[in-house]
């Protein structure tokens, strides 16, 4: 708002403006030259003093005297002054009548950059654009994150929408916006229809609307969406001058060579751009030093300092004692604008086995890699042909989950199965896609930041013949050729598919297709499977899952249900489904959840669940939004509009009015 401006375009001339200012003086001179009171004789000297009070008030120069009423009558005619002076300021203004509120409710909008947070800032702009609504105006309010919610569906009444708004609260989850948007457009294109609500404006009609989009725009690129009638105005919630140094991974694994010892990895990245306002401690490449700290239990066990560049990552390593079960916490001490991915957690569970199933035609290595004394204390291992992939039996342990890792050798199943899987040569019959093979690619780097290919080189391979892949949305290349992608690993619905486009051995040919079988690597790369994709306990709980990723869980026993206590101490209740899975979906809460037997108080598994999403942590506020062919760039303003205040003097003038009049009488019955 800029500050009140006045107009000088009224319908007074300057005679009349001089006339009006010579108003006031004349209300003074009224209390000198008041009409002279008649003498009356008395039989007393009692109103003596009475008299000569009247004899001053008819005085024509005297000392003004304390009046309220005078002011009143002072106050009221400034007052109708200011009004002809039509007063404004500069304000903002809805376009059209048909509106819908996307409130983004992600991790990232708890930053505090903006106070309290941005969730908060988002939520009193959208109040204010709710007060602007004119007569016959409708809007409705859509709050996402990963998923969008109605929260309130169209309606002309004002404090149902401000009351719905305030119940809106924030999530650990990341920003998807493309559901959001199908809700909005869906009201506005024809061919569809909006919600219905008895109590509300029907909106079955395709009306155009305006989406209003309160975002820090930290939303993957949306591409095929067409807006058609739905007109988008993005407005930035957050600050560019925020800043954020936050846990990207954190994992646990038991030290191949020294296995009484837990070696436990973490990664920092550092999300701010600008080097200028380094913490101190920084060094003079532009970094900055951290504090990190891991508890075990809530007990401080071991702390760091760690650099982390700009733009950059920093990691740290901490070896500790053997460790059966607890919950390790790595915490950065230093306070910045996002405090959600300063903190993560593993679980370390009792040692159980996984237990493993190989679907292979006859692959000697793969067998071998599995027989190592080092294997056989990860997993208990199932050995198949792909003849069992078409009997029911398989069907039936594959659906119900029980087992926690399948690996399917040179072929692949018509369904995916309720478990973590490691395709080899092969691709998932859903969610990935496959070019065409290429000869002797060259691999040129490997993630080994991830579980899988931790202490695994693959500089030295050569390869005969591999296929690249196009994995899904959400995946991790984890080894990477020139000719593509030939490694990669994805994410499915609380499981993880890891996908290698090439075979160790190819049966059907009888040749082999590469020299990794010999190497050094390769049975380290098999065990590293084991641990992370069999979930076996001797290293971090199963896997590490993103808010509100659905989770299954395994019960060595067939009890009807199973307790989850969330981070809050809360206790939720998963019965077992027809096929005997336990599945549990509210993993909305940053923490560790344990799992008990029903009625049980002593945990038998626990589960974590971090953020570990650069793009959440990244809370720089994105200038624009890319949607379908459209770039809707962020404004922080609304449309400009003069908003006249003479109104409100007026409203003013009268009730000082009133107020005068009320006490004018006053004094005269009294």
């Amino acid at each position: 708002m800029s500050p009140v401006q006045f107009f000088s375009g009224t319908a007074l001339n300057a005679l009349a403006w001089s006339l009006f200012a010579l108003i006031p003086l004349g209300i003074v001179l009224l209390y000198f030259l008041k009409l002279r009171r008649q003498p009356l004789e008395v039989p007393s000297t009692y109103l003596w003093s009475r008299t000569i009070e009247d004899l001053h008030v008819n005085s024509l120069w005297q000392r003004l005297r304390q009046s309220l009423l005078l002011f009143l009558q002072l106050l009221l005619l400034l007052l109708l002054l200011l009004a002809c002076f039509r007063p404004s300021w500069r304000g903002s203004q809805l376009i059209g009548d048909r509106f819908v509120f996307l409130v983004d409710t992600s991790a990232s909008m708890t930053a505090t950059d903006a106070q309290p947070t941005r969730l908060d800032e988002a939520k009193r702009q959208v109040e204010t654009l709710i007060d602007q609504m004119q007569s016959g105006d409708v809007a409705m309010i859509v709050s996402f994150s990963d998923t969008p919610r109605v929260e309130q569906p169209f309606t002309d009444n004002r404090r149902l929408l401000r009351r719905q708004l305030k119940l809106i609260q924030p999530t650990h989850r990341t920003s998807h916006l493309l559901g959001a948007l199908r809700v909005a457009a869906g009201l506005a294109n024809p061919g569809r229809s909006g919600e219905r609500n008895s109590n509300d404006i029907a909106v079955a009609d395709a009306l155009p609307a305006t989406a209003y989009i309160f975002s820090d725009g930290r939303v993957p690129r949306i591409s095929k969406f067409t807006l058609g009638n739905l007109e988008p105005v993005y407005v930035p919630i957050g600050s560019d001058q925020c800043h954020n140094i936050g846990i990207v991974a954190f994992s646990a694994q038991r030290n191949p060579e020294k296995p009484d010892r837990l070696q436990v990895f973490g990664r920092l990245q550092h999300f701010d751009e600008d080097a200028s306002d380094d913490n101190d401690g920084a060094d003079d490449e532009g970094s900055s030093r951290v504090e990190v700290a891991l508890y075990l239990d809530g007990d401080l066990i071991d702390a760091s300092q760690v650099d982390v560049p700009h733009s950059g990552f920093g990691g740290l390593k901490f070896d500790l004692q053997d460790l059966n079960q607890g919950t390790l916490m790595l915490s950065i001490e230093d306070a910045d604008d996002f405090q959600v991915d300063n903190l993560a957690y593993a679980a370390i569970n009792l040692p159980r086995p996984a237990k493993v199933l190989l679907v292979t035609p006859g692959n000697e290595a793969l067998l071998m890699a599995l027989g190592t004394t080092q294997a056989i204390g990860l997993a208990d291992t199932v050995i198949a042909e792909p003849d069992l992939l078409q009997t029911g039996a398989y069907r039936k342990n594959a659906a119900g989950g029980k087992y926690d890792l399948i690996i399917y050798d040179q072929c692949a199943p018509d369904e995916m199965p309720q478990a973590n899987t490691l395709f080899i040569g092969r691709a998932p019959p859903v969610g990935w896609q496959v070019e065409e093979a290429q000869a002797v690619p060259q691999i040129i780097d490997t993630d080994h930041a991830h579980p899988l290919m931790q202490f695994v080189e693959m500089g030295n391979v050569t390869i005969a013949e591999a296929t690249p892949l196009k994995p899904p949305a959400g995946s991790t290349v984890l080894a990477d050729s020139d000719v593509g992608p030939i490694f990669a690993i994805g994410p499915r619905a609380g499981y993880e598919d890891a996908v290698m486009g090439f075979s160790i051995v190819d049966i059907a040919a009888g040749e082999v297709n590469t020299d990794w079988h010999i190497r050094l690597s390769f049975p380290l790369f098999v065990a590293n499977a084991l641990r992370y994709l069999g979930g076996s306990s001797t290293q971090t709980v199963g896997r590490t899952l993103k808010p509100g990723t659905p989770v299954p869980i395994r019960s060595e026993t067939a009890v009807p249900a199973l307790d989850v206590e969330n981070p809050r101490g809360d206790r939720v209740r998963v019965t077992r489904d027809g096929l005997g899975r336990y599945t549990f979906s509210e993993t909305d809460q940053i923490g560790v959840y344990n799992v008990y037997a029903e009625d049980s108080d002593d945990a038998s598994k626990q589960f974590s669940v971090n953020l570990f999403d650069a793009n959440e942590s990244n809370i720089n506020p994105a200038v624009q939004l890319d949607i379908g062919y459209a770039a809707v760039q962020g404004q922080a303003t609304w449309e400009p509009t003069r908003r006249d205040g003479w109104k409100y003097l007026l409203f003013a003038a009268l009730g000082v009015l009133l107020a005068e009049w009320y006490i004018f009488n006053r004094r005269v019955y009294l």
